[in-house]
C-alpha cells in the first residue's frame, strides 16, 4: 500500500518560475548496476512504468494481451513486494485504442489500470482527445490514479490547469512524481478541445516543481526521491539508436537529457513509442537513468533505486525493460490478476457482438509502413494510408458532401492493420466492424476545406515537421489521383518540386477541396495550412462509418502498391532537344506488407520512351528515409510529343517527364519545357545552298518549300512544311518570313544543315501549334 498526495503549485508569475529554475540545486548522481544488484544496505524502491498503453487490454478478441500484461505487472511487483513497489505511467493510457476498449469509451482500460494499482500518470496528448472537459470530468472521475500535467496552464496565465505532482509513499520513502506532456499537444489533438489551455516548456515545468519538492518547505510538498514523467521522448530514426545520437540530433529529447535539473533522480519518457534504458549524464557529471518502454504494453519498465538514508540521496540504480510474457500458473491464483482478467473478459464479451459483423473483404494485407518487423513507421508512405485517403475522397466527393478533389490522411491516425489472415472467427480476407473501427479509433467527423494550389504545396511541405519535433517527418496518405516529386536536400519550404492532380500539373491559382478528418482539418500534426483554408464544412459523417460504407459498396478491396511520391535530385525544368539529361530518383518502394521491390523504371518524355533504368534496392537514410534508387540519363528527343493537358509555352514546347517503376506501376511526372536545338550549317556559296537530307532552291521569296529530317538517340523525325526556291538571292529581312540564310557545303552536311530561315520558323510554329491543340490546363508549379 502507498500513501498519495496530489499537488499543484500556487499561482506564481513568470519571474518567479524563472527564479525557481535558476536556483535549482544539483543532486549527486547515482551509479548504474545490473538489475537486482542494488546494495542491500540501501533502501530499494521498485518503480514499474508504462507509457503509451493506448487501451491495449485486448488486441485480437481474446484478451490475451491484457492478461499477459497484468501477469507481468503482478510478478514484477512481487520481486520486492507490494510496499516497496509503485506502478506509474508516462501517459497515453487511453485514446487511439483497439476496438474492445474504444467501443466502450476506454472505461474498461481505466478500470483495468485501477485494478493493477496504477498510482500516478503524466497526461499524454491522447488524454485530451475528447477535450479538456472530458479529461477533467469523465476520465478523472473514473481513474483512481493521479493525472499530472505541470506544464499545462490556463490560457494566458501560469495557473496550473492540472495537478503537477503526486507524492507516492514507497518503502517508507516519499517519491515525488512530476508529470509533463509534450508541448506539441495543441497540434496533436483537436484544437477546439484545448482552446482554453497553454502548454509550456515541459523541462522548465518539471524543474520548477522538482525544486519545490526539495526546498525544505513542507507547504509546497517535500519528497525524498523525485522522478519525472515526461510524455515526450527520443525521436524516430533508423540511425538514432544511441543516447549520444539522440542528443546530437537536438530537439525536445535533447532538452530533457541536458536540462532536467539535478533534483530529478530518474526520468521516465513516452510519446515516441521507443524502447530504451540509458544512462544519461547528470548535472554533476555522473549519470541517472532515462527510460521508455516501447508502447501498447509490450514491455514494462522497471527502475530500482537504491536510497542511502544517511545521506538522503539515491546512490545506485538499475533500469531495464521487462518483456511481457504469457500468464503463469502463479498469476492464476493472484487476486489482483484475477480481477484484472475478469475486467478484460467482460470488455471482450461486450464488444464482441458488434465487432464480429463482417463489413467487406480484402484480397491481401493492407497495412501501415513497416520497418524491421515493426508497424507504424510514420515517415513512410503506406498502402493503408493511401487507401484511407481514397475512402475520405470517395465519401466526400459528391456535391452534397462537399465535392472534394483530394483526400488526405495523417499517419498517426492509423492504429491497426487490415490483414488477410483472420484474427477471430471470420474467414480469410473478411474484414469485421471491429477491425475497421480499430484502424480509426478516434471517432473524428469528416470535413472538407478549400485550399489554393499554392496552399496544397504548403500542405505537402509541412510533412517536414517543425524543428525539435519528436518525429521529423509525417507522411500524409493521399488519394490515388495525387502524385508529387520532391528534393529531400532542398531548403525548408522549397522541397516540393512538382505536384500532379488527376495526371495534370497542379495549378497554384486554382482551388482544390480537401477531404479529411476533423483533427487534420483543424491543423493537427502541425499541418497548420489546413486551418488557414476557406469554406470549412463538417459533414457529421464519422470516419469509421465512411470506412464501413466503402467496404460495403465493393466486392473486394485490394492493396495499391503504387508509390505516389518520389524523390528527385537535380530535377530539370528546361530541356533542349538532343541534349543529354541526368538526374537521380529514389524512394520507389513502399514498405507495407506485401509491397514489391521495384527493379526498373521506364522514363518517358511526353509519350516517347527514352530508356529503362535499373533500380538499386536498399535503404537511403535521410528525412524521409526511403528505399530504391535509380540513376537516370537520356538524350532529349528532337521532337518530343506533348501529352494531352499539357499546353505550349511561349519559348518552347511544354511537355512532361514521366517515371514508371516496375513491377509496382509507381508513376510520377513533372512538367518540362523543351526548346529546339540550334541547327548547324556550313557555307560554300552566298547565293546557293544544297544539302541532304534538306534541300533548298529559290526563285521567288514569296514561295518556299523545304524538307527536314533529324535523328536522335531514340528515333527519327521528319519536319514539315517543304520550302522550294529558284532564286539566287535570299529573302529580304523585310519580307514576311525572316531568318538567317543557311548555306552548306555539299560534301560536309551537318545535323539540320540546309534549313532556311523560312523553313525553321514554320517548323517551330507548327510544333507550338500541335502542343496548343492538346492543352487543357497550364501548370502553376515553381521550379
Amino acid at each position: 500500500m502507498s500513501l498519495k498526495k496530489r499537488g499543484a503549485s500556487l499561482l506564481v508569475g513568470a519571474g518567479a518560475i524563472t527564479a525557481l529554475v535558476a536556483t535549482s540545486g544539483t543532486a549527486h548522481a547515482a551509479d548504474p548496476v545490473e538489475p537486482g544488484g542494488i546494495d542491500p544496505s540501501l533502501t530499494t524502491v521498485n518503480l514499474l512504468n508504462i507509457n503509451d498503453f493506448h487501451g491495449r487490454i485486448d488486441t485480437d478478441g481474446t484478451g490475451a494481451s491484457g492478461k499477459a500484461f497484468a501477469c507481468t505487472v503482478v510478478e514484477t511487483r512481487a520481486q520486492l513486494g507490494e510496499d516497496s513497489t509503485a506502478l506509474l505511467s508516462a501517459g497515453d493510457n487511453i485514446g487511439a485504442s483497439p476496438f474492445t476498449s474504444a467501443s466502450q469509451e476506454d472505461l474498461p482500460t481505466i478500470q483495468f489500470l485501477n485494478t493493477l494499482g496504477l498510482e500516478a500518470s503524466a497526461v499524454g496528448n491522447h488524454e485530451f482527445d475528447r477535450g479538456f472537459s472530458d479529461l477533467t470530468g469523465r476520465v478523472s472521475q473514473a481513474a483512481d490514479f493521479d493525472l499530472l500535467g505541470a506544464n499545462v496552464y490556463e490560457r494566458g496565465t501560469t495557473t496550473p490547469a492540472l495537478d503537477e505532482y503526486s507524492i507516492v509513499e514507497v518503502g517508507g520513502l516519499k517519491v515525488g512524481v512530476v508529470g509533463a506532456v509534450t508541448q506539441q499537444t495543441p497540434s496533436l489533438v483537436s484544437p477546439q478541445g484545448v482552446s482554453g489551455l497553454d502548454f509550456g516548456d515541459p523541462v522548465e515545468a518539471v524543474n520548477r516543481v522538482a525544486a519545490q519538492l526539495k526546498d525544505g518547505d513542507a507547504t509546497n510538498g517535500e519528497a525524498d526521491i523525485v522522478v519525472a514523467e515526461y510524455h515526450e521522448g527520443a525521436t524516430e530514426g533508423d540511425d538514432l539508436t544511441t543516447l549520444d545520437a539522440q542528443v546530437a540530433a537536438g530537439g525536445a529529447f535533447a532538452d530533457i537529457v541536458n536540462d532536467t535539473a539535478g533534483e530529478v533522480d530518474a526520468i521516465f519518457t513516452g510519446h515516441t513509442h521507443k524502447g530504451y534504458a540509458w544512462d544519461a549524464p547528470a548535472p554533476d557529471g555522473g549519470t541517472r537513468p532515462i527510460i521508455q518502454s516501447n508502447s501498447y504494453g509490450d514491455t514494462l519498465g522497471q527502475l530500482q533505486l537504491g536510497f542511502d538514508e544517511e545521506t538522503g540521496e539515491v546512490t545506485q540504480y538499475s533500469a531495464t525493460n521487462v518483456e511481457v510474457a504469457d500468464p503463469t500458473d502463479t498469476c492464476a491464483s493472484n487476486p489482483t490478476y484475477a480481477s484484472a482478467s475478469a475486467i478484460v473478459d467482460e470488455a471482450v464479451a461486450s464488444a464482441g457482438e458488434l465487432g464480429k459483423k463482417v463489413i467487406g473483404t480484402v484480397s491481401d494485407d493492407i497495412t501501415t509502413a513497416h520497418n524491421d518487423g515493426a508497424r507504424d513507421n510514420r515517415q513512410r508512405e503506406s498502402t493503408l494510408g493511401n487507401l484511407t485517403a481514397d475512402i475520405w475522397l470517395d465519401a466526400l466527393n459528391q456535391p452534397g458532401r462537399g465535392g472534394a478533389d483530394i483526400g488526405i490522411m495523417n499517419p498517426g491516425g492509423l492504429r491497426d492493420e487490415l490483414l488477410y489472415e483472420p484474427t477471430g472467427d471470420e474467414e480469410p480476407g473478411e474484414v469485421t466492424y471491429a477491425e475497421a473501427a480499430s484502424i480509426n479509433p478516434f471517432a473524428n467527423t469528416l470535413m472538407t476545406v478549400d485550399l489554393t494550389g499554392a496552399q496544397v504545396v504548403t500542405l505537402l511541405e509541412q510533412q517536414w515537421q517543425p524543428e525539435g519535433s519528436s518525429r521529423p517527418f509525417l507522411k500524409l496518405g493521399l488519394s490515388d489521383n495525387v502524385t508529387y516529386t520532391y528534393d529531400p536536400d532542398a531548403a525548408a519550404g522549397s522541397r516540393i518540386s512538382s505536384v500532379s492532380i488527376d495526371g495534370e500539373p497542379l495549378d497554384e491559382s486554382a482551388t482544390y477541396t480537401i477531404a479529411s478528418g476533423s483533427f487534420l482539418i483543424g491543423g493537427g500534426d502541425n499541418f497548420t495550412v489546413l486551418a488557414e483554408g476557406s469554406n470549412a464544412k463538417d459533414t457529421g459523417l464519422i470516419d469509421t462509418d465512411a470506412f464501413v460504407n466503402y467496404f460495403g459498396a465493393r466486392d473486394e478491396v485490394s492493396p495499391d502498391h503504387r508509390k505516389q511520391a518520389v524523390a528527385i535530385t537535380d530535377q530539370p525544368s528546361e530541356l533542349t532537344a538532343g541534349d543529354e539529361v541526368s538526374f537521380t530518383a529514389s524512394g520507389f518502394d513502399l514498405t507495407s506488407l506485401g509491397s514489391p521491390t521495384n527493379s526498373e523504371v521506364e522514363v518517358f518524355v511526353g509519350d516517347d520512351s527514352v530508356g529503362t533504368f535499373p533500380i538499386t534496392a536498399g535503404l537511403i537514410q535521410g528525412v524521409p528515409t526511403r528505399n530504391g534508387t535509380a540513376d537516370i540519363s537520356f538524350t532529349v528527343p528532337e521532337q518530343a510529343t506533348a501529352p494531352a493537358g499539357i499546353a505550349a509555352a511561349d519559348d518552347g514546347t511544354a511537355s512532361q517527364v514521366r517515371l514508371v517503376a516496375s513491377p509496382s506501376d509507381t508513376e510520377v511526372s513533372f512538367p518540362v519545357t523543351i526548346t529546339a536545338d540550334e541547327p548547324t550549317s556550313t557555307t560554300t556559296d552566298p547565293t546557293t545552298s544544297t544539302s541532304d537530307p534538306t534541300t533548298s532552291t529559290s526563285s521567288d521569296p514569296s514561295t518556299s518549300t523545304s524538307t527536314s529530317t533529324s535523328t536522335s538517340g531514340t528515333g527519327t523525325s521528319t519536319g514539315t512544311p517543304t520550302a522550294t526556291s529558284t532564286s539566287g538571292t535570299a529573302p529580304s529581312t523585310d519580307d514576311d518570313v525572316t531568318g538567317p540564310v543557311v548555306e552548306t557545303d555539299d560534301t560536309t552536311p551537318g545535323p539540320g544543315a540546309g534549313v532556311v530561315g523560312s523553313g525553321l520558323g514554320l517548323l517551330l510554329a507548327a510544333g507550338a501549334a500541335l502542343a496548343i491543340a492538346g492543352a487543357r490546363r497550364t501548370a502553376g508549379r515553381r521550379h
